[in-house]
């Protein structure tokens, strides 16, 4: 009986010092953990943008004169050749020299319009010509296995935006031709019938009236209520709100890792679902900004086309906001990781990896990072376990458990 109780007296304090032992140990930290995985990456450059018509006319006064009050208001269409309205001669201000040969100038300013808008024609038929050459060379490459579906891709987003330029030229050849054909008019409606013959104020003959260049919407009108205009005032705005264009405004130093072609996908424009554009031209020329916080910066324009379907973007007009990721580069099979779980170990990159139960510390080498994710090159592989924000007082080789 009494060697029992010894054992029992001996077992008991065993277990009493192995209790107060275990209570002094450090207990184990709590840590939050995520995965080394493998996905998409995508890197992008975003910057606000704003959507503007590609093709705007202003209509003008070619002659000063009495413009009745205008009845057409923003958002009214026109067709081509419709009748906008009419200047009216003010005797005997249409009746000096100086007026006719302002009005010669400006109708042999119109011929030189015309010719130039003539070889801006054929150089962007010479261009489709040639993008739908090289589109047809692609798509033979890319049915044998010698181009990627990228550069097919590539070769008729350029063969589409050709085509846009022609029908831009073609456009702006018809402008062109209406203003010579309205310049004449004035000029021909200048000349008497006859010697000391009067014109009729009003209308009438010796009235010019004003067509429309273009099947289009009236965007503004700048004067709408009867008045004298001077020869070149402008009257109203017109353009296709169908045709738009999205300008993104970027720092200098993001806009020279874009390149025309790339994707773009706009977002936060008031639809549901974001909108397809591709980058047709990085402008050459930057200019200065000042920043919310007065910090002057260089910012440079960048010109997207939209390429969707028209039905997708119904609901935007000119001057609408959007929010622009222009992509610049991606990985559709990237082995990353979170950026929250990197930081900096000297001069290199480290990070905490999930081992039984404890931390151990692994130098990683990282490349690209976007969306709060970064590509993982070498020291870690996928499904690894790694501490995201990890303290600064956790150790290589700590106890760790995760929350």
């Amino acid at each position: 009986m009494k060697i029992a109780r010894k054992i029992l007296y001996a077992v008991l304090a065993a277990l009493l010092a192995g209790a107060v032992a275990l209570a002094f140990l450090p207990k184990p930290a709590l840590v939050e953990a995520s995965a080394v995985t493998r996905g998409p990456l995508v890197v992008t450059v975003d910057g606000d943008g704003r959507t503007r018509i590609k093709d705007r006319f202003v209509i003008s006064a070619p002659v000063g004169g009495q413009m009745p009050r205008l009845e057409l208001h923003p958002g009214d269409r026109v067709k081509l050749g419709a009748a906008l309205t009419e200047i009216a001669p003010i005797d005997p201000p249409l009746l000096d020299a100086r007026s006719r040969a302002q009005a010669e100038a400006h109708a042999r300013s119109a011929r030189a319009g015309v010719s130039q808008v003539k070889a801006r024609v054929a150089l962007a038929e010479t261009s489709l010509a040639q993008a739908r050459s090289e589109l047809a060379r692609v798509r033979t490459l890319h049915e044998r296995g010698g181009v990627a579906q990228a550069e097919l891709e590539t070769a008729e987003f350029r063969e589409r935006a050709a085509q846009a330029e022609v029908e831009s030229a073609q456009f702006g050849a018809r402008v062109a031709q209406f203003e010579l054909q309205t310049a004449e008019a004035a000029l021909v409606r200048m000349k008497p019938e006859g010697p000391g013959a009067p014109r009729k104020p009003g209308g009438g003959e010796a009235s010019v009236a004003l067509q429309s260049p273009v099947d289009g919407t009236v965007l503004r009108v700048f004067q709408e209520s009867a008045t004298l205009v001077q020869a070149g005032a402008p009257i109203l705005e017109l353009g296709d709100p169908a045709a738009l264009e999205i300008v993104i405004d970027l720092l200098s130093t993001d806009a020279v890792a874009v390149q025309p072609g790339a994707e773009v996908r706009v977002e936060r424009w008031g639809g549901e679902a974001p909108l397809d554009a591709r980058v047709r031209l990085v402008e050459p020329s930057g200019f200065t900004k000042v920043s919310a916080l007065g910090i002057e910066e260089q910012r440079v324009n960048v010109i997207a086309d939209f390429s969707g379907p028209p039905e997708a973007r119904r609901a935007l007009g000119d001057g609408y906001r959007v929010y622009a990721r222009i992509v610049v580069w991606e990985k559709a099979d990237a082995l990353k990781v979170p950026q929250t779980a990197l930081f900096r170990r000297g001069e290199r990159w480290a990070a905490f990896a999930l081992v039984d139960g404890h931390a151990r510390l692994r130098e990683v080498e990282i490349g690209r990072r976007s969306g709060g994710y970064a590509e993982l090159l070498a020291g870690m592989n996928e499904g690894d376990r790694v501490v995201v924000h990890p303290s600064d007082k956790l150790q290589d080789g700590a106890r760790v458990e995760v929350r």
